[in-house]
C-alpha cells in the first residue's frame, strides 16, 4: 500500500487568518517566509516583531510571536530598547519604505551605526500604500503617484533613497541585502537572505537588513501580473537586486 508523507505544511508561526492586504500583494509572501525561518531556527518563543504603521501595521495578527507596535518610523527605536532589555531575544522590525526611509530615517541610520543587535525585513514598493498612494522617499524618477499625477520631479523632489546602498556603508552594520520575491526562485533566495539576518542577529555580528523590492497593484493602478512584470521591469533596474555587505564569517553561519 502506498504512504503518503506530510512534505509541506503552514507554518507554526504563521496564524490561520485571512490577511488585509490587497489580492496579489507581496506582503503575505513576506510574512509566510519570516514564520517559516522563525519555526526552522526553533525561536518562536522567543522572537518579538515591531510592526509600525502603514500597510504592515496588522503584522501581530498573522505572524504569532510576541509582538509591539511603533508608532510611525519609529520600530527601529523600539527595537533598539527591546533587544537591549531582551538580548536574548530574536527582534525583527517589519517596515514599508514610507516608514522606514522618511519618517524613520533618522532612527534607522543610528541603529545601524551602532551596530544594534536587531534585523529589519524592509518593503520598499515605492510608494505610501496605506494613505493612499502618495510619492515615497523611494519613488521613481518620473513615476506617477496620486501626489505627483505628472510624475516624480527630481528637481523639486530629489532622487529615491537606495536604502541597501545607505546601510552598507556604516560600519555597525553586518548584512545588508536586497531581494524580491517576484517567482519561485526569487522567494526561495528571500528566504535564505532572511534565515541569514536572523542569525547574524543571534551571532551578535551587528545589524542585519534584508530589502524587499515589492508591490503595490492597488494604488500603481496595475493587476497583480501587471504589477509583478512592472517590478522587473523598473524597479530592479533602479533598485539592483544583490549582497550590498556581507561581513566575514556571515557565510560559516
Amino acid at each position: 500500500m502506498l504512504q503518503e508523507k506530510v512534505v509541506f505544511q503552514k507554518p507554526h508561526a504563521l496564524h490561520d487568518t485571512t490577511t488585509h492586504y490587497c489580492p496579489g500583494c507581496i506582503h503575505g509572501i513576506v510574512h509566510r517566509l519570516v514564520a517559516e525561518v522563525i519555526d526552522e531556527l526553533d525561536v518562536r518563543d522567543r522572537t518579538i516583531g515591531i510592526a509600525p504603521v502603514g500597510c504592515s501595521v496588522l503584522a501581530y495578527n498573522y505572524i504569532d510571536v510576541d509582538f509591539a507596535e511603533a508608532a510611525h518610523g519609529r520600530a527601529t527605536a523600539m527595537a533598539t530598547g527591546l533587544k537591549r532589555v531582551q538580548p536574548g531575544h530574536v527582534v525583527f522590525t517589519y517596515q514599508g519604505d514610507g516608514d522606514l526611509a522618511a519618517i524613520g530615517t533618522n532612527e534607522l541610520i543610528h541603529a545601524a551605526t551602532r551596530g544594534e543587535q536587531f534585523t529589519t525585513i524592509f518593503i520598499n514598493n515605492a510608494i505610501y500604500g496605506m494613505t493612499g498612494g502618495q510619492m515615497a522617499p523611494t519613488t521613481l524618477p518620473g513615476q506617477v503617484t496620486s501626489s505627483t499625477p505628472y510624475g516624480r520631479d527630481v528637481h523639486q523632489a530629489g532622487y529615491p533613497v537606495r536604502v541597501c546602498e545607505l546601510i552598507s556603508t556604516l560600519t555597525g552594520t553586518a548584512y545588508a541585502v536586497r531581494r524580491t520575491a517576484t517567482n519561485p526562485k526569487e522567494i526561495r533566495r528571500l528566504k535564505k537572505a532572511i534565515t541569514t539576518a536572523f542569525k547574524v542577529q543571534m551571532a551578535g555580528m551587528g545589524y542585519s537588513l534584508v530589502e524587499v523590492i515589492s508591490n503595490c497593484p492597488t494604488n500603481w493602478g496595475m493587476t497583480p501580473i501587471e504589477s509583478l512584470k512592472w517590478i522587473e521591469a523598473s524597479l530592479i533596474p533602479y533598485y539592483p537586486l544583490g549582497d550590498y555587505k556581507v561581513i566575514e564569517g556571515v557565510s560559516r553561519l
